[in-house]
């Protein structure tokens, strides 16, 4: 073997210094996103989480799904920011409502579907048949800062930013139709999807009873 390649392995003073990481994503800052979610083996068939995505936490029993989120466009593209969505916990029904809520938002913002609309294709388009539907979800999202469990800042992800908000449309990369939100009569428009986003299911027969709060 080369002695060269020998110094290589042996002695490390000319080695590039180590990079101390990017500096923090500004509060506040719309980026899209695309959402993948790490299985973490936790199934209840009472809940129908039958897909071995959510994860339980082993100290607090509290149920999430692992969400990992790639910046794709923009200044800070290939970024990546990580978040809990909360399915359940021991102290109350919060941590269910906030993941649920934050669920619905991502779905309108990636299948371009404002809020405020109860048209039956947009009630279609806020179901899901399972926690895989959200694994490679684009949509927008407004990062945040919070303490990590060593005190130190770090970004995550609380917020999906929805077609109605008025820099949706620019950092989707999609035409706004904000102007054209509502008819003469008032009652809101639906949003075209972006092409990159999910097709809407056909609207779905109501759901049976003891269907999971989740999937409705």
């Amino acid at each position: 073997m080369n002695d060269n390649n020998t110094n290589v392995w042996s002695d490390f003073n000319d080695a590039q210094a180590q990079q101390t990481g990017f500096d923090l994503i500004p509060k506040g800052a719309l980026v899209p996103v695309l959402m993948t979610l790490k299985p973490g083996g936790h199934y209840d068939a009472s809940q129908g989480w039958s897909d071995g995505y959510p994860t339980q936490s082993p100290k607090t029993g509290a149920v999430y799904l692992a969400a990992e989120f790639v910046i794709t466009g923009g200044e800070y593209a290939k970024r990546k920011v990580w978040s809990n969505i909360g399915l359940y916990s021991p102290k109350g029904p919060t941590w269910t409502q906030m993941g649920r809520t934050f669920v619905r938002a991502a779905l309108n913002s990636a299948r371009g579907v404002l809020p405020q609309d109860n048209s039956p294709q947009a009630a279609a388009a806020r179901r899901i048949q399972g926690f895989a539907d959200l694994d490679g979800l684009e949509f927008v999202v407004r990062v945040d800062i919070e303490k990590d469990d060593r005190g130190e800042d770090r970004n995550v992800v609380k917020t999906a930013i929805e077609p109605d908000h008025p820099e949706y449309a620019r950092t989707m990369g999609v035409p706004s139709k904000l102007t054209a939100s509502a008819s003469v009569h008032g009652s809101p428009a639906a949003f075209a999807a972006p092409a990159n986003s999910p097709v809407a299911p056909e609207p779905q027969r109501a759901p049976v009873s003891g269907k999971p709060a989740w999937a409705q």
